[in-house]
């Protein structure tokens, strides 16, 4: 699978569910379904590297400001939904979380930033598919800790100032 197929998947899913990420999951399985084994695990890959990318302090921060806290957990979902968000969003998220601000126009906090669900769609299409456990990635090992610098969340002017558009937005 290419990234760009990769990509028009995520897309294609958001679309169907309208935004709402528990139904983008479901929507995934689906298109995933219509795909043979070898290529649903193609697509876990890629989903697992942007996964693996995201893991920063930087969008960590972001994810806190945005949502008002984020646990170990909450950071998790929130890097599902960030790539849920398709290509443009999540890159641009990479390059300069900051510019969430502008890259997510409508951000509700009890519904968007949490898409756990979406990072389980090509395990539960594959076994779906196949009655048996996605095969080991042949990925490297996650970071054991978020890349870049550590950010004190609880740092309300730490944040407003490495993350002044975000604040803004979120908090002010």
């Amino acid at each position: 699978m290419e990234e760009t197929e990769f990509w028009e998947l995520v897309d294609a899913s958001r679309e169907a569910a309208e935004g709402d990420p528990e139904e983008q999951a479901d929507a995934l399985v689906e298109r995933l379904m219509g795909l043979d084994p070898d290529t649903v695990t193609d697509f876990a890959r890629h989903f697992e590297s942007r996964y693996n990318r995201a893991y920063t302090w930087d969008l960590w921060a972001a994810a806190a400001v945005m949502l008002d806290g984020a646990s170990d957990d909450v950071f998790d979902y929130f890097r599902c939904w960030l790539i849920g968000q398709g290509r443009e969003v999540f890159e641009g998220a990479l390059h300069d979380p900051d510019h969430l601000a502008e890259l997510v126009a409508d951000f509700d906090e009890e519904v968007d930033g949490d898409a756990e669900e979406l990072g389980y769609a090509a395990d539960e299409a594959y076994e779906r598919m196949t009655g048996t456990v996605m095969p080991d990635l042949g990925l490297p090992a996650p970071p054991r800790e978020p890349l870049g610098t550590y950010l004190d969340f609880d740092d309300d002017d730490t944040l407003a100032g490495r993350f002044p558009r975000l604040w803004d937005r979120f908090r002010a």
